[in-house]
């Protein structure tokens, strides 16, 4: 994609500005690449999970039923790449964009708590989280502990002895919180979409409802996802770059509306 003169730029970050302090309902929809500055490889990328471990080998609900010691060999691995990471400063711009009241909340498609310990109050975790072992069987929630991860053994929910797995969606298993996401998206007037492809299913439709309901969309990845007239989804307004930089430079322009940002900031 053709880079932008700093003035372009500073006209682009300052309409995202204004959409965003205008907005009645802005919502942000996150992906792999808010939390790939905090250390964690998106699953689909070379050296990400999916290329060690086959989804449909180890990821499926199926698997997990027939052998959950073969399941906990990724569990384990995941564990290992999760633990002890922090938000970076993209969790962080957005946490504060709520806090000034211009983002109503978050509907991640990440299972590692980043935007909760960022600060962000209202996140919607449509793929699960991996802050508990859940029990298919009776219903048990508990938190995992970190030393979990050295274990080799399966662990075996305390009330009933089924294994226990991480309170993720695996494939095969329902998506979280879809109902209560589509009525949040319903009233939604602008969307920010952020580090994600919008290619996995159910999150990939969100931004074409919140386009049929007349709202707008305003994208920060390193390349366009949105761009495709075939599929009819577009971006109104787009933010090329890493979500590290754009989304914090966008913050400051919400902050300040009436001092653009400076050519420094922008070619960072």
């Amino acid at each position: 994609m053709k880079s932008l003169a700093p003035k372009q730029l500073a006209d682009r970050f300052a309409a995202a500005a204004v959409a965003v302090r205008t907005a009645r309902h802005a919502v942000a929809l996150t992906g792999a690449g808010i939390s790939v500055g905090s250390g964690i490889p998106d699953f689909r990328s070379p050296g990400g999970l999916w290329t060690v471990f086959s989804p449909e080998e180890y990821a499926t609900l199926d698997v997990f039923y027939r052998n959950p010691a073969k399941a906990w060999e990724l569990f384990r691995a995941l564990g290992k790449v999760l633990i002890g990471k922090k938000p970076n400063a993209a969790h962080l711009a957005l946490a504060e964009l709520e806090q000034h009241g211009w983002l109503q909340g978050v509907i991640t498609q990440n299972i590692d708590n980043l935007h909760q310990q960022a600060g962000s109050r209202r996140v919607f975790e449509i793929h699960g989280e991996h802050q508990h072992l859940q029990c298919l069987h009776c219903g048990d929630l508990r938190p995992i502990e970190p030393e979990l991860y050295q274990c080799p053994d399966v662990p075996l929910c305390p009330h009933c002895s089924f294994p226990l797995k991480p309170n993720v969606v695996l494939f095969g298993e329902s998506v979280r919180e879809l109902e209560a996401i589509h009525e949040f998206v319903a009233d939604c007037d602008l969307l920010l979409v952020i580090g994600t492809s919008t290619q996995v299913y159910p999150a990939a439709a969100l931004p074409a409802m919140v386009q049929q309901n007349g709202g707008r969309i305003i994208e920060c990845n390193r390349e366009p996802a949105l761009s495709s007239t075939s599929s009819g989804r577009f971006t109104d307004l787009f933010l090329q770059g890493d979500v590290l930089h754009t989304l914090p430079v966008l913050v400051d322009a919400c902050r300040h509306p009436c001092v653009p940002p400076g050519p420094d900031r922008l070619a960072e």
